[in-house]
């Protein structure tokens, strides 16, 4: 192994990382405001927000990211669509999240006792208060390890962008094995900073989850 050259190139992937951690956290925000509009949307009680709710649900987890991404970034021109790489990228991955995150954050919601939401009636508040003040809280609680597990998907997910030309830590050990023939020493550095990015993000979800759990 050329521990050597891992060393040499080491600063180059260090900021690779750094591009995939913005593209994480920014694809996250998208994904989890996606979830929470998808949600509202399958538990409304107006059928056609159910059904736009589940349309948008199945569309985006019934088909590869990958294809989403190349729609959006190769095909969005045609339609008057000009998006920069790393744009597509969050956007691509964080609407395709935001599927899987709907579900999560429905699933919350509807494991809470619905004996919570009569009671609160009963004690006088709006349907919107008791959503608000006992539903939401009560099912933050249920979420938070879900929405962690679709978080860590999220993190590896974002190597797909590396194939609309993303420079984050898959592109650039791509790149340098094209000039190094490394592919092991490359690979290995890219997995070794994503396990570093994805244990961080699996601490931080356990600080909020534990948290959550004492409020």
């Amino acid at each position: 192994m050329d521990f050597e050259l891992m060393q040499k190139v080491f600063p180059f992937f260090l900021e690779a990382a750094w591009t995939t951690i913005l593209l994480s956290v920014l694809t996250a925000i998208l994904g989890l405001t996606c979830g929470t509009l998808g949600a509202a949307a399958r538990l409304s009680r107006f059928r056609t927000l159910r059904f736009l709710g589940a349309a948008y649900v199945s569309v985006f987890r019934g088909t590869p990211a990958l294809i989403q991404l190349f729609i959006l970034y190769f095909g969005g021109p045609q339609i008057g669509i000009q998006l920069d790489a790393f744009q597509a990228g969050v956007i691509g991955l964080g609407i395709n999240a935001g599927a899987y995150m709907t579900e999560t954050i429905r699933g919350a919601i509807i494991a809470v006792d619905s004996g919570q939401r009569e009671a609160a009636r009963t004690l006088g508040l709006s349907n919107w208060q008791a959503t608000y003040k006992v539903i939401l809280p009560q099912a933050a609680r249920l979420m938070v390890r879900p929405l962690g597990v679709n978080l860590n998907m999220l993190i590896k997910a974002t190597a797909l962008v590396a194939a609309i030309s993303v420079i984050e830590l898959t592109y650039t050990a791509q790149r340098y094995i094209g000039s190094t023939y490394k592919p092991f020493e490359m690979f290995l550095l890219a997995g070794i900073l994503y396990m570093i990015i994805l244990y961080a993000t699996g601490r931080a979800v356990a600080w909020v989850d534990r948290k959550v759990q004492i409020t």
